[in-house]
């Protein structure tokens, strides 16, 4: 079987309504599939005004507004008549499902029904949103009802080394294989970094700038940040915080750091050249699978300070391209921030050696990957 001869079907709860890493990830593997000659329709929620263009034929499925306050990300009501006549008259011969939400559930049991191969794509972790917002004691039951979901497909691919420990913990038992990342080594890399941008956000020339980089998002780790921050300004750390991005907490975090200066959302060469500017990133989310943001850091030349949990520990060399820190550590981030910031030299080796370790990180190897899984699953029907 060739690549031309596959058709997927991708389901999405995001596939580019509100920009987050694990949607830019699935464009740039429609792009990979697209160029490599397979059919691809992808099935996602949809808004009139999504955050940019779809890559590929995107059907829209019908959905309503997230409650609790996250309405900028939208349920889809499951497969309709409407999009399971469409999904039947398109024929796939593999079936990708990205999330575990209710499309998911459906597009899983519909491929079984029809004795199509169904491989799915783990991007986040959900289970761990739940301790951001005073529910933590849910998130045992989240992660059965996870292993319960993967474990109905014929693969699953994970984004990192960690992340297959982890599911296996849990006891998902299908096949489970990697789906790494990638970087764009042009947009992302130490030239592209602007003395004179830094001094127009308010940066001066000496001034050492820890960085946020993500979607304004408690799940995001911001209280961790915030927490980091006063710890920080208690030693007189000097220091300038830099975030960049949007998103629904941005207020909320403007009142805890409030000397925090907000470069909003970049994309393209300005996206590269704000990750420059900074000279330590922090990243103490545990909700990442992989960390794009942080290998973007690296190969920025950007040290790194993240919690020790899945995707980071994948990434950074401890000690050697930045440190890695239990995830609710305060003092242990603050040690960890406050040398770096003490010490140029550190800064500029820890930023040498992760543009290095970047360098291994590529699209096309990584969405190379999910193709011959596909190619895989399908050539067995």
């Amino acid at each position: 079987m060739d690549a031309s001869d596959l058709r997927i079907a991708l389901f999405s709860g995001n596939y580019n309504y509100v920009r987050d890493g694990a949607n830019q990830s699935l464009n740039l593997l429609a792009r990979h599939l697209l160029d490599r000659g397979v059919t691809l329709r992808v099935y996602s929620p949809t808004v009139d005004m999504p955050a940019f263009p779809p890559t590929g034929d995107l059907v829209s499925v019908p959905s309503v507004p997230m409650i609790g306050g996250r309405g900028e990300y939208r349920v889809a009501l499951g497969l309709t008549p409407q999009v399971k006549a469409d999904l039947e008259a398109f024929a796939p011969t593999v079936v990708h499902v990205s999330a575990p939400e209710f499309l998911g559930h459906a597009a899983v049991r519909w491929a079984k029904k029809n004795g199509v191969p169904a491989l799915a794509s783990f991007h986040t972790r959900f289970e761990t949103y739940f301790r951001y917002y005073g529910a933590d004691f849910i998130e045992p039951l989240i992660a059965s009802l996870m292993t319960r979901f993967y474990n109905k497909f014929d693969r699953v691919m994970v984004p990192s080394p960690s992340m297959v420990d982890l599911v296996r913990d849990w006891g998902v038992t299908a096949p489970v294989s990697i789906w790494s990342r990638g970087i764009d080594h042009d947009r992302f890399r130490p030239d592209r970094r602007s003395l004179e941008w830094r001094r127009a956000m308010g940066i001066a020339d000496d001034d050492v700038a820890v960085g946020f980089l993500g979607r304004l998002v408690k799940e995001k780790g911001l209280d961790v940040f915030a927490e980091v921050l006063d710890q920080l300004r208690a030693r007189a750390v000097p220091l300038k915080v830099l975030a960049i991005g949007k998103g629904p907490a941005q207020g909320w975090f403007a009142e805890r750091a409030p000397d925090t200066i907000f470069a909003g959302h970049q994309s393209g060469n300005d996206l590269g050249r704000a990750v420059a500017a900074m000279d330590v990133f922090f990243n103490p989310s545990i909700s990442e699978t992989f960390g794009n943001v942080t290998t973007e850091a690296m190969a920025s030349g950007v040290p790194v300070v993240a919690a020790r949990a899945t995707g980071a520990v994948d990434l950074v060399e401890d000690g050697v391209t930045g440190f890695l820190v239990d995830p609710a550590d305060i003092d242990g981030y603050a040690d960890a921030i406050a040398h770096i910031v003490a010490d140029p030299a550190l800064r500029r080796a820890m930023g040498a050696a992760g543009h290095q370790k970047a360098q291994r990180y590529r699209w096309d190897t990584a969405n190379q990957a999910v193709l011959d899984a596909y190619l895989e699953l399908a050539a067995p029907r």
